[in-house]
Order: C-alpha cells, then sequence, then structure tokens
C-alpha cells in the first residue's frame, strides 16, 4: 500500500450537516446513544447498591470493551464484505434485548451475579456490531472531502447522548422506576433500526471488492498493510495505548467516586460527574468544529492526548466535588479532540478495498484495548482503591504518551 499520507481536507462548518441523510443518522445516533447510557446509568445504580462490587465494576468495562477487542476486524471485515446498514441494525436488536433483560431481572427481583455478567457481555458485543460499520456508513454518505465534520459531529452526538442520558436516566428511574424505566428505554433504538432500512450505502465508484472473512488473519495482515505508515501506525498506537491504561473505566466506578466526594445519594446525583465529562466533549466537538483552524495531525493529537492524562492524574487527587466537576469537563473536552482527530486521520488514510478493516483494527486497538481499563482502574481499584489506580494508571499513560510523540516526531 501507499504510504504517503492524506491530509485531513479543511471544510467549512458543520459540513456534514448539508447532507439530508446525515442529518437523519445523526438524530438516531443520539437517541440511540441516550438510550445506550439510559441503561449505564440504571444497570449501573441498581447492580451497585445491590452487590456494592467494585469487580463487577470493573467487569462492567471488561465486557463491554473485550467484544472489540476479538470481534472488531472481524466486524469491519464483514462490513467490507456485505451491506454494514444490516450489521448495525443486529446491534441495535441485541442493544434492545439487553435493556428488556435488565427489565425483566428487576421486575422479577431476580437479578444475580451471573444474570448481570451475562447482559453487559450482550450490552459490549452490540456495541462492537454497530461502531466500525457506523462509521464505514459515515463515509458512505459524506465522502472524504466532509469525512472529518462528520467524524466530530458523530462524536458531539456520541457525548449529547453521555449527556441527556444521565439527565434521562435519571429522570426515568424518579418517575415510573428503574423496571418499568428500562423497559421504556428500548424504544429509543427503534429509529436507528428503522431509517437503517432507506440510508444510503456505498457512494459511486466505491469499492465493491467482496473479500472473504478470514478471522485472526484479517488482523495480521492489517496489521502488515499499515505498518511504517506515517499516520495509521502512530494513530492506531495511540488509540491501544490510551485505552489500554485508562479508556474510560472510571466511568463504570463514577458512584464509588462521587461517595467518596460526598455526593453518592440515591438521586444518582453522582450523574452530574458523568454529565461534566459529556459536557466537555460536547464543547469540543463544537469549538473544534466552529473554529477549524486546528491542523490535524499525528503530533497534535497525542499532545491533546497527553492533556487528557494530565487532568484525569489531576481528578485522581482531588478530594473536593466542584474542582472534580470541572477537572471532569476538560476531560471530556481532550478526549473528544483527540480521538475524532485520530478517527478521522485513519478514516481518510485506510486503502478504499481494506477500509474496514483497517478502521476495525483501530476500533481494536482504542475500544477493544478499554477491556484492560477495566483490569488497571477497575479491578486494580478494587484492591488499592479507585483514586489510586486511576491515578497510578494516568501518570503511567502520561510516560507513554511522551515516548510515542518523541518517536513519532523522530520518524517523521
Amino acid at each position: 500500500m501507499s504510504k504517503q499520507p492524506t491530509a485531513v481536507p479543511a471544510t467549512s462548518s458543520f459540513a456534514a450537516f448539508t447532507y439530508p441523510a446525515y442529518r437523519n443518522q445523526y438524530i438516531c445516533y443520539v437517541l440511540a446513544m441516550m438510550a445506550d447510557n439510559v441503561e449505564h446509568v440504571i444497570s449501573y445504580w441498581m447492580v451497585f447498591q445491590k452487590f456494592h462490587s467494585p469487580a463487577l465494576g470493573g467487569f462492567a468495562v471488561l465486557s463491554h470493551w473485550l467484544p472489540f477487542l476479538l470481534f472488531s476486524v472481524a466486524v469491519g471485515a464483514l462490513a467490507d464484505r456485505f451491506d454494514p446498514r444490516r450489521i448495525i441494525q443486529c446491534g441495535m436488536l441485541l442493544f434492545a434485548l439487553a435493556s428488556a433483560g435488565w427489565g425483566f431481572f428487576f421486575i422479577t427481583d431476580t437479578l444475580q451475579m451471573w444474570s448481570a455478567m451475562l447482559l453487559l457481555v450482550i450490552h459490549g458485543c452490540a456495541g462492537v456490531l454497530w461502531q466500525t460499520p457506523n462509521q464505514l456508513l459515515l463515509y458512505d454518505i459524506v465522502g472524504p472531502a466532509h469525512l472529518p465534520s462528520a467524524v466530530r459531529l458523530n462524536a458531539t452526538a456520541r457525548y449529547l447522548g453521555v449527556l441527556v442520558g444521565p439527565a434521562v436516566g435519571g429522570a426515568i428511574m424518579l418517575s415510573l422506576g428503574p423496571s418499568v424505566g428500562i423497559f421504556v428505554n428500548t424504544l429509543f433504538y427503534l429509529p436507528m433500526l428503522l431509517w437503517l432500512f432507506r440510508a444510503p450505502v456505498r457512494q459511486a465508484g466505491a469499492s465493491t471488492r467482496r473479500l472473504a472473512v478470514r478471522g485472526l488473519a484479517d488482523i495480521v495482515d492489517t496489521i502488515r498493510a499499515i505498518a511504517g505508515h506515517p499516520i495509521l501506525t502512530p494513530m492506531t498506537i495511540l488509540a491501544g495505548l490510551t485505552s489500554f491504561m485508562v479508556g474510560n473505566a472510571y466511568h463504570a466506578q463514577m458512584p464509588g467516586y462521587a461517595i467518596d466526594l460526598g455526593h453518592g445519594a440515591a438521586d444518582v446525583s453522582y450523574s452530574v460527574l458523568l454529565a461534566a465529562d459529556a459536557a466537555g466533549a460536547l464543547v469540543a466537538g463544537i469549538a473544534i468544529e466552529t473554529w477549524s483552524r486546528l491542523k490535524a495531525t499525528p503530533r497534535t493529537a497525542i499532545l491533546l492526548a497527553i492533556m487528557w492524562s494530565m487532568v484525569l492524574l489531576a481528578f485522581a487527587c482531588v478530594r473536593l466535588y466542584p474542582a472534580a466537576i470541572i477537572l471532569l469537563f476538560f476531560a471530556g473536552f481532550f478526549e473528544l479532540s483527540f480521538n475524532t482527530m485520530a478517527q478521522a486521520l485513519v478514516q481518510l488514510n485506510a486503502p478504499a478495498e481494506i477500509r474496514g478493516r483497517v478502521v476495525g483494527l483501530y476500533n481494536m486497538s482504542g475500544l477493544g484495548m478499554r477491556a484492560f481499563g477495566g483490569v488497571t482502574v477497575g479491578l486494580l481499584g478494587a484492591v488499592i482503591g479507585i483514586h489510586w489506580s486511576l491515578g497510578l494508571s494516568a501518570a503511567v499513560l502520561l510516560i507513554g504518551l511522551v515516548i510515542l510523540l518523541r518517536v513519532s516526531k523522530t520518524r517523521t
């Protein structure tokens, strides 16, 4: 493959919204992300109240992201070969099944450790069937010229769902109760499920090569294909390093942080901490989309990730609730900034005939490695405390990012 990098094209603000199909996708994506996070708010709180287990919180992270580690490249290969819309629809059905499953166990008051673990695994499998095909669908909808705008806006949609989800989840719990509320939550997946029957796919001139899906061989061949690429290689490493050490493991532990900070009441006020992180990401997406002078390069993405690790290190050390909210706001700001920049660079530089596999490899690294965040932050937190585990993980990540920055600078 050619190793000549493709620059992120300059586009006008909110350019992806000029496509009607993208606007429809955006609305459906927000609703699906909101449903995803409503389920998190309700299920995490109920599981925490019943079991009070940091280890189960760590398993929640492990089960959510391990399917991305195992199956992202395979799902990307499927999306190269088959209609990605149908793969996404399978994911939506599994999401709805997971929410309905929680509702059943809540209503019957039969939730046990094994059933909670099973539903967490189903939810994780739904996610891996959604993310990579959806990223390919963005390329089909807007094309390469406006892909960075679509990636950023979809990221803001994701965080808008994270921001609205806790509020909606809290309101549902208080008004309907967790059992009925999580059943209602299944309805939020329907718009995406139905819209995909009419969604556009495969732009004119797009590759129609139907490569066989070969499992582990696809992973090995894709790694070889991008080896040494000045953009694909460092961005895939960046995604894996940040996810391996921290990822979003601290989200599952947020009830514990809230209690340590003196705000762990049953009114799910811990969701304010989650909302602060999401609000920072949402502001970042709008700011970068409006002010397009920030040049997308591997070096810039790594520097933004360094800022993220420093903010998380500070969050692990504070014991003041207002300070924690401010720090989580900036954590969300920097996380969205470096993640969307890296993702756009990867999608633009991926060879057309194996785009699904390359994006799948990036997701395997960036999302799959989050499974180990459940160990570094979650399970380790059960031993030394969640503040210490996050602080140590963020400190090691900071060192690794500085090394990656120096190596990338030397190679370029």
